[in-house]
């Protein structure tokens, strides 16, 4: 070995560690989200218009024996950070994983079966709220709720309404976006029907959707071997469609029609707040 060779080697080693620093540095400032961010990043990405937060609501669950259990923060995570893009003046709030999932004693619903994790529907709500009223403080002019789970898209509407009572006098307000789950239950299922596929197949939980939305998103996350060779799907395995035949690119229907739908509701929610707040403010006079 030429022992001359190595100081070169140790100066090259340097150089691409200090490069894959800036570059992570430079990443970091350009994210979306807000735990990438400094507190002065963030201060200032609100002073120059950044003004709408979404947090973003998964939740850890059973999804059948071949998808991960984290399938709903990984999925609501990765679709916020493309709706934040979309909108241009947004970042992203931490996944809010901690949700209501069914009761403890007895189990219920997904608690039937290991590693789903539930918390009462009120310290939930007031997690949301806290959560909100903190971003509010900072400066957030619109907080968003989306969530990617069916059981507590009544709670997010509920918070939003009692933010919106609290900030009626402020320029704040909260915007519960049903439209980002509501997309994978009607358009996202009509593209699948359209293609043939039945609603039996297309499923409710752990189906041909929802395996297909996350094979789209991430395929980490879907065991193939177990999904091939699963035993008849079934609520035993708490799985409620067929997800056998599940592509990526039949997911990616479902991602178009999230985040499309999912952006116009948002755009359209504070335009019309906005208005809203405009006529309250100067009410219109009677001549």
């Amino acid at each position: 070995m030429n022992q001359g060779l190595w100081p070169g080697r140790i100066v090259l080693l340097l150089i691409a560690v200090l490069c894959c620093t800036g570059s992570a540095t430079a990443q970091g400032r350009n994210s979306v989200f807000v735990e990438d961010l400094t507190w002065t990043e963030l201060r200032d990405a609100v002073t120059s218009g950044k003004t709408t937060v979404i947090i973003p609501v998964g939740g850890v669950e059973q999804s059948g024996p071949y998808m991960a259990l984290g399938k709903h923060d990984v999925r609501v995570r990765i679709l916020s950070e493309t709706i934040a893009r979309n909108l241009g003046n947004a970042l992203v709030a931490p996944v809010v994983s901690y949700v209501p999932e069914g009761d403890l004693d007895p189990p219920t619903g997904h608690m039937r079966f290991p590693g789903t994790i539930s918390v009462p529907a009120s310290a939930f709500r007031e997690t949301l709220r806290s959560a909100a009223r903190s971003f509010q403080l900072h400066g957030f002019k619109d907080v968003v709720l989306i969530g990617d789970h069916g059981g507590y898209q009544s709670d997010l509407k509920q918070v939003a309404d009692d933010l919106n009572r609290i900030w009626a006098k402020t320029p704040a307000r909260a915007h519960y976006i049903g439209a980002y789950y509501s997309a994978t239950q009607i358009a996202y299922v009509a593209a699948l029907r359209a293609r043939g596929y039945s609603a039996a197949e297309i499923g409710a939980h752990a189906g041909l959707a929802d395996t297909s939305l996350m094979l789209a998103l991430d395929p980490r996350f879907v065991r193939s071997e177990q999904l091939r060779g699963a035993v008849q799907p079934g609520p035993a395995q708490g799985v409620f469609g067929d997800p056998r035949r599940s592509t990526a690119a039949l997911g990616q229907l479902g991602v178009g029609e999230i985040v499309r739908e999912t952006t116009l509701a948002i755009q359209a929610d504070i335009q019309s707040s906005r208005g809203a707040a405009r006529q309250v403010v100067n009410p219109a006079r009677k001549r």
